[in-house]
């Protein structure tokens, strides 16, 4: 007559007792270290990784930032005409995407400083009033010496192109060999200018050959054509800015950030997510492991899984009992990485701190043991200083996801390993019980 299936008043809660009756059990003995052994690898997956992604989120922030706010812009404008740059100009002046614009010239240089010191050189020329019309070049540039003075022919270079020319604050700098359109003298002797400051940035290219000029250094100099750069409120609006604009003024030639910086942004988001996929190899480890001894637990549970059934619980139910342990112990191991990863993240100079003051003390006991008269050239790592430095920086987005995976790794493999039950036949395991 086939068996009597069993009426749950409350499925939800019927499944929730019965694991958690199995929890109970499996609470003691070999199944207890299983299951926190798999929640330990879920917790320091999800806390290696959120850890991992804030750092180079924080690493490459500080690149791309100075590279767009003092090298790229978010979008170029190549007017050809006065005409042209007329209506360019009261465009943006008018749109609400916009939040400034400059204009700007470039050129490439031999730069020569003290004692004959030679240097290829990237030349640009920009209002003299920049640090107070454009906020962000302000954020980003940091004065190491000297003042941002541009005018009367004055400088500011670098920080790593003044160490390489050997010059400072008062001293001169020269532009041998000067790019530019064919006004421009290739070269001359004649182009000598005063430094008048010193600056730094989060990205080493441009601390290693830039130098700034005023627009006006770019008149005498011949130098042209003027480029405007465009600074967004939201960067991610460069798509719809560039349509408004070419409505407006056809045949103007823009350049977006994403298109100018293509290679060197492809490549910090092709090392981002090797970085994640390699990351993510511990929860496929701990995926496998929670699968294992998952497939193990069913199979000592064949007799309470065939009474069940024999009772009237269908299949699925018994399998979302399992589940619903999977779900445990994804949660159980999830939520703890998540708090780590964060605690980690926002304390992130005290850990690199206490890094290196225990490989410090682990050097110094190891020297101290095989060769004492070292000890005098020991000195702390200046590198976790310097990671310590940077900024990290979590992306909610990015943190969800990676809980998530969390998660779900451990779900899609309690889900895999309780298929069997509904393979599994109640007459042949009560036989041979």
């Amino acid at each position: 007559t086939g068996a009597r299936v069993m009426k749950l008043p409350n499925t939800g809660a019927w499944i929730l007792f019965v694991s958690r009756r199995f929890a109970r059990v499996d609470g003691r003995g070999k199944n207890a270290l299983t299951s926190f052994l798999a929640s330990a690898g879920i917790a320091f997956g999800v806390m290696t990784l959120i850890v991992v992604m804030a750092v180079m989120n924080g690493f490459q922030s500080g690149y791309i930032e100075s590279i767009l706010e003092l090298s790229s812009f978010h979008v170029r404008s190549y007017p050809v005409s006065q005409t042209e740059t007329a209506v360019l100009v009261d465009f943006l002046k008018d749109s609400s995407l916009v939040r400034g614009f400059s204009p700007f010239a470039e050129a490439q240089a031999l730069s020569v400083g003290k004692n004959g010191c030679q240097e290829a050189a990237f030349i640009r020329f920009v209002p003299e009033n920049i640090l107070e019309t454009d906020e962000g070049f302000a954020n980003q540039i940091s004065l190491q010496a000297g003042s941002f003075d541009l005018s009367g022919g004055k400088v500011v270079i670098g920080s790593r192109l003044a160490r390489v020319l050997g010059v400072g604050v008062g001293d001169t700098v020269s532009l041998l060999a000067l790019s530019g359109s064919s006004d421009t003298e290739l070269l001359s002797a004649s182009r000598v200018f005063t430094v008048s400051g010193i600056f730094s940035c989060a990205y080493a290219d441009i601390n290693a050959s830039f130098m700034f000029f005023s627009l006006d250094t770019a008149k005498r100099l011949s130098v042209s054509p003027l480029v405007y750069g465009i600074k967004l409120n939201k960067i991610a609006q460069d798509g719809k800015f560039i349509h408004a604009l070419k409505q407006s003024v056809p045949n103007i030639r823009v350049e977006s950030w994403r298109t100018y910086n293509k290679s060197f942004f492809g490549a910090l988001k092709t090392e981002k997510n090797i970085l994640m996929m390699l990351v993510f190899i511990i929860f496929v480890v701990v995926a496998v492991n929670i699968f294992n001894a998952m497939r193990r637990m069913i199979f000592e549970r064949r007799e309470e899984i065939s009474v069940l059934s024999a009772l009237g619980a269908r299949p699925f139910y018994i399998q979302a009992v399992f589940l619903m342990q999977g779900l445990l112990i994804g949660l159980g191991g999830a939520v703890p990485g998540l708090l780590l990863g964060m605690l980690i993240s926002v304390r992130m100079e005290s850990v690199f701190f206490i890094i290196s003051k225990t490989m410090y003390y682990i050097q110094y006991a190891l020297i101290f043991v095989f060769n004492p008269a070292n000890l005098a050239f020991l000195t702390e790592n200046s590198m976790f200083m310097f990671y310590a430095q940077i900024p990290a920086r979590m992306f909610f987005g990015e943190t969800a996801v990676i809980t998530l995976f969390g998660i779900l790794s451990a779900l899609i493999s309690s889900y895999a390993a309780s298929k069997h039950i509904l393979k599994l036949s109640i007459a042949e395991v009560l036989r041979y019980e």
